[in-house]
């Protein structure tokens, strides 16, 4: 029986995708040259995260991380994003853009982070502390959005904590990792949602220093939503953006890089001749670092959502304004940060 584009997209809440069996989809630099095509016809923009694939990243109009991402997303005259990252990122360009049509490769796209927070959870702790201000890391859903009284990315979380008022207690959510760090490099006090990133908790604190003890020389470079442990061993700390910039400036020759794996791609373009090394985790039997949800878009699911514009992130208005407002606040505070 054919696999018709309808059944595609009543199986799509199932899928993620448009699943097709009987679908010819160009292969190799076919494919490449019929997503420009498709970008031309549609005049759209494709925005990709450092931590999608490499053919993703190489396709993209603009790649970047979540602070240059959402920068990007306000600012396009694109009539469609398609947005290869994360499922929060393309809610972000929506909340940014209502008039804009979004779309993802893969509505499965989630996030740890995103998936572990919820609006009603931060309206219980805000409940609990009603003269708190709530600091959200851009990690979370459209509904936690709305409850927050700013967002942060690990660009701008540093700068934005030291600017709000220090005669407010501090809600931070959801990475606790990430506001422990941000407590210790600000030296706010700040109640902590109980979260963390999968990818980033799985980094090994004994097999990096292993790996240290046998590359003499070697710099660890680390994001700060990697445990404690790990950020201790750390030459050098920074968002995802930041550790691109470093390894691309700094004179060390060798790094050792605990963030998603996707990252290195781009290190090897701007440092062709540096030697990188993936951080090793928990699991031995695997010595790299990817993000599942991360790695779920395709160039092939592009194509497919590009051509049927599907699927597209919609989202009630009402809670679109509530969520824009602390991301607005962030935009404007982060005017400084490049």
């Amino acid at each position: 029986m054919k696999n018709t584009l309808e059944d595609a997209k009543a199986t799509l809440p199932v899928h993620g995708f448009l699943k097709f069996k009987d679908f010819d989809i160009p292969k190799g630099e076919d494919l490449v040259k019929a997503i420009l095509d498709l970008k031309k016809e549609k005049n759209a923009i494709i925005l990709a995260h450092y931590y999608q694939t490499a053919d993703i990243q190489d396709i993209a109009d603009f790649l970047g991380d979540s602070l240059q991402l959402a920068r990007e997303a306000k600012n396009t005259n694109a009539d469609m994003i398609a947005f290869c990252g994360v499922h929060f990122m393309a809610e972000a360009a929506k909340i940014l853009n209502p008039t804009k049509k979004v779309v993802l490769p893969d509505l499965q796209a989630g996030c740890s982070l995103a998936d572990g927070c919820s609006g009603e959870g931060l309206r219980e702790m805000r409940a609990k502390h009603p003269n708190a201000l709530i600091a959200t890391y851009i990690n979370c859903n459209a509904e936690t959005k709305a409850e927050s009284d700013i967002i942060v990315t690990s660009s701008n979380a540093e700068h934005i904590i030291e600017s709000l008022p220090k005669d407010r207690p501090l809600i931070f959510a959801p990475d606790k990792n990430l506001g422990k760090y941000l407590m210790k490099k600000t030296g706010r006090e700040m109640i902590l949602w109980d979260g963390s990133c999968i990818v980033h908790e799985a980094f090994s604190m004994e097999r990096i220093a292993k790996q240290l003890a046998e590359n003499p020389g070697v710099k660890l470079i680390a994001h700060p939503e990697s445990e404690t442990p790990v950020l201790e061993l750390a030459h050098f700390i920074g968002s995802t953006s930041a550790l691109l910039n470093y390894v691309e400036k700094d004179d060390c020759q060798k790094f050792i890089v605990a963030t998603e794996e996707g990252i290195l791609h781009e290190m090897r373009k701007r440092a062709p001749h540096k030697e990188l090394i993936p951080a090793l985790i928990f699991d031995e039997s695997c010595n790299c670092s990817e993000c599942f949800y991360m790695k779920r878009n395709t160039l092939e699911k592009l194509y497919l959502c590009m051509k049927y514009e599907l699927p597209e992130i919609t989202m009630d208005e009402e809670l679109r304004l509530k969520a824009l407002k602390p991301i607005e606040a962030m935009l404007e505070m982060s005017k400084s940060i490049k």
